[in-house]
């Protein structure tokens, strides 16, 4: 029997390990994994009963393949959820499907509300053009946001970098507002400094035309095909009852009831490899080293990391490999009794809280970057839905700078004070309680040694028994669908014999995938 080595327990790792013995009965699989934890940046952390998503993560894909195998994971609910009866809210359920009022391995089908919160008024997130959006900008602002956008469609910017990348689909106007300060936030650099890879993968067939047709055709009535939708327009998802963790989990224990083995607390420090072929793996486990030979290896670790334990790497390689960057972050819970902000949408929640999934806060002056609020996500996130408001404030950061090292009471005094000046809490006293997560690696940066990095995918697939996958292991800001899609490739390139890495490299690259299916 052959043996197959998963590095990493995240979405790629996962994925990969189910599917190898879903198809095969042929291989020995272990999936080594560092932390106690399975899930990577989509697990879910538990305090005081409360649940938080680390990253907010959508269960949606233009990809069937990928929501067959959620769904075969986790069902789609049949009956409503707790908020859903409670706000006698319409909800799409699916015939014979589990009640998530009796049963835990079940997908809420939820609402996607995401918003820009800019000067303390909402913006819609992706930015339309809707008299909501005239009314909060003025007419004088909207004025120059139209010539800038007709003036960008006639002069089109090279696009050598992110900024020129996002003048060109909304102008300059709208990008000195909604785009400029948020990117600079996010990864640290000037959008200038930043490839133009990174929108083509995040934003791209979104433009200010791509917004109108989305709004034009909810006014029309005729049937959208969601897949011809853009991912960042998609009004509606699946997520697990209590958080994509428990997904990871319940897919993780599947793994291990056919057979496959999950080894946590089991650090890769090594990659040993002999002419075209990885050899074996070393990592250390309670303290001890170990060597695991393997016939394949499927690596989620970062490139970062997984060239510098590998023997007679280049120079070149290895200094490209060294210098790829990474944006890391920290997440606050704070459990409040209430939000300041006012509802004033249609839409109904409990306790009337603003309805968004996240909140992008795009005002100068402000470090936080994202707020997410748990109740909408899934009320069985949070111990009391009607009486309490669990919220995640996201900074972005770097792993070792002043805010990473902070002691949690400084950094939870840092952001009650910013959420007291954004006008989303009055005072301190609406704060029950709090939490702090690091999150390393959370976002591979495209600047710095990136614009070499296919010298180092070059010299990686050589090894014909080596597959890179997941976000981290391509060193690419995937979403979790596309991570997943990754690994559903590199195990069809093991069980078919296929020596042609390019399907594995090419997932969420190829235009065609990113404007349609």
């Amino acid at each position: 029997m052959k043996k197959i080595i998963i590095i990493g327990a995240g979405p790629a790792g996962i994925t990969a390990g189910y599917e190898l013995l879903k198809q095969s009965k042929e291989y020995e699989v272990i999936i080594l994994e560092e932390t106690s934890e399975l899930g990577g940046i989509s697990r879910t952390v538990r305090y005081h009963g409360n649940r938080m998503d680390l990253g907010g993560h959508r269960f949606f894909s233009k990809d069937d393949r990928v929501m067959e195998w959620w769904g075969r994971i986790m069902p789609k609910q049949g009956s409503p959820s707790y908020d859903d009866k409670k706000l006698k809210r319409p909800v799409r359920l699916s015939k014979n499907g589990p009640d998530p009022e009796k049963e835990d391995r079940v997908l809420l089908s939820r609402n996607r509300v995401s918003r820009i919160y800019y000067k303390r008024k909402f913006f819609d997130y992706p930015i339309s053009m809707s008299l909501a959006t005239i009314k909060n900008m003025g007419f004088f602002t909207t004025l120059q946001a139209g010539f800038s956008y007709l003036y960008s469609l006639i002069v089109k910017l090279p696009e050598t970098s992110l900024e020129n990348f996002y003048r060109n689909r909304f102008g300059k106007k709208l990008y000195s507002m909604f785009f400029e300060g948020y990117t600079e936030k996010l990864w640290g650099r000037h959008p200038r400094e930043i490839s133009a890879d990174w929108g083509a993968q995040r934003v791209k067939g979104l433009s200010i035309l791509a917004i109108i047709k989305d709004t034009f055709s909810k006014i029309v009535p005729r049937k959208r095909d969601e897949k011809k939708v853009e991912t960042s327009l998609i009004e509606e998802f699946w997520y697990p009852k209590y958080g994509p963790g428990q997904l990871w989990e319940m897919a993780g224990a599947d793994f291990e009831a056919m057979g496959g083995s999950i080894k946590k607390g089991c650090k890769v420090t090594g990659v040993r490899t002999e002419g075209s072929k990885v050899k074996s793996v070393t990592y250390m486990e309670n303290g001890a080293q170990i060597v695991e030979e393997a016939d394949y290896v499927i690596s989620s670790m970062p490139l970062k990391d997984l060239a510098a334990g590998m023997n007679q790497v280049p120079k070149q390689v290895a200094d490209i490999a060294a210098g790829l960057p990474y944006r890391d972050f920290v997440t606050i819970g704070l459990l409040l009794s209430h939000l300041s902000l006012e509802n004033k949408t249609k839409l109904k929640t409990l306790g009337n809280i603003v309805p968004d999934c996240w909140i992008y806060v795009q005002d100068p002056g402000i470090r936080l970057g994202r707020i997410q609020i748990f109740n909408n996500w899934s009320p069985y996130l949070v111990q009391k839905p009607e009486e309490t408001v669990w919220v995640g404030l996201e900074y972005f950061c770097m792993e070792g700078d002043r805010f990473w090292n902070a002691g949690e009471k400084k950094c939870v005094k840092f952001a009650i004070k910013e959420l007291i000046k954004m006008g989303v809490i009055s005072g301190e006293e609406q704060v029950l309680d709090a939490h702090r997560e690091h999150v390393k690696k959370a976002y591979p940066a495209y600047f710095d040694t990136y614009e070499h990095i296919q010298t180092l995918i070059d010299y990686l697939d050589t090894f014909e028994n080596l597959y890179c996958v997941g976000r981290n292991g391509q060193h690419r800001y995937n979403n979790m669908d596309h991570s997943m899609v990754t690994s559903m490739e590199a195990v069809q390139n093991i069980l078919s014999g296929r020596k042609d890495k390019k399907n594995v490299w090419n997932v969420n690259t190829e235009k065609e995938y990113h404007e349609s299916k």
